[in-house]
């Protein structure tokens, strides 16, 4: 990876940057092409693509912006799943070369873990009395890996819930009926193959894991072991108190900061670029690019 120079660094901090956002190549509502569109509508400079164990969507993203002269800096991203000490652990790969060949095979296990995952899921769905759920899932997936939000939807979609979220308190979410634990990889290796492919590992939105600061110091002091490049530290809806732990956790461990929305589609509550704003204090993520 090329450092950036005091001056391109300062180019950035100067920009609007969103660096999560997921198509419907993951469990994203919108194509690459309107998730760009969008983009452009709120005026970002910088957006990241950063789809479930999969790069799909990457190719047409670039093609999009090139073939119509966008001028939205578009960063090549991943968000790999992984497993550690019974947690769900998700990390966010930045600036990637999309076809390197470690990172491509690491995928392939990924999205054959997930398959496995989402037949188990069905069967124990379908002993709850929901017929046919795993088939509706991979027709509302389609060309993306398939996630549990495509379970919660066919079941909101049935009626057979009141929002998505109960679909995981009742049924999806750990520790419920329907749950299968996921066969991912761990964090070293999810952030070997993301510096395998030139990209910076980044710990995506460490606040919204079921854990006590004393577990999340925990995750943050293997990560840094294992190499890991920074934490998600600025998305939307976080209290105060949590953008101070984030940031004292950045500096501590000398770890940069990145900042993204986690978009999926548009709604009330989060959008793309929305309440994202680098901390003076922090080194961002950017400055190893």
């Amino acid at each position: 990876m090329d450092v950036m120079s005091t001056i391109e660094i300062h180019r950035f901090n100067n920009l609007r940057i969103d660096l999560h956002s997921h198509t419907k190549f993951s469990d994203g509502g919108l194509t690459p092409q309107e998730l760009i569109g969008r983009a452009v509508t709120f005026q970002l400079d910088v957006l990241a693509i950063t789809d479930h164990d999969t790069v799909s969507a990457l190719d047409s993203a670039n093609e999009y912006i090139s073939t119509n002269n966008i001028s939205l800096e578009l960063i090549n991203g991943i968000e790999i799943s992984t497993a550690w000490h019974g947690f769900e652990i998700h990390i966010v790969g930045l600036n990637i070369d999309r076809n390197n060949r470690q990172l491509l095979e690491l995928i392939k296990t990924q999205q054959l873990a997930r398959e496995e995952r989402a037949t188990a899921m069905g069967e124990k769905l379908t002993k709850c009395g929901f017929e046919g759920v795993y088939e509706q899932a991979k027709l509302l997936a389609g060309v993306g890996s398939i996630t549990r939000a495509h379970f919660a939807k066919v079941l909101f979609q049935q009626g057979k819930i009141s929002n998505l979220q109960a679909a995981f308190d009742k049924y999806i979410g750990k520790g419920k009926r329907a749950f299968v634990k996921p066969n991912w990889c761990s964090v070293g290796d999810a952030i070997a193959a993301i510096h395998h492919a030139g990209g910076s590992a980044v710990i995506a939105h460490p606040v919204r894991y079921d854990m006590s600061t004393k577990w999340l110091r925990r995750l943050v002091v293997h990560f840094k072991e294992e190499q890991g490049d920074g934490l998600e530290i600025v998305l939307p809806q976080m209290s105060n108190e949590q953008r101070k732990l984030m940031l004292s956790f950045c500096l501590e461990y000398d770890l940069q900061a990145s900042m993204g929305s986690d978009f999926h589609y548009p709604s009330k509550w989060s959008d793309l670029g929305r309440n994202l704003r680098m901390p003076e204090q922090a080194n961002p993520i950017w400055s190893l690019w």
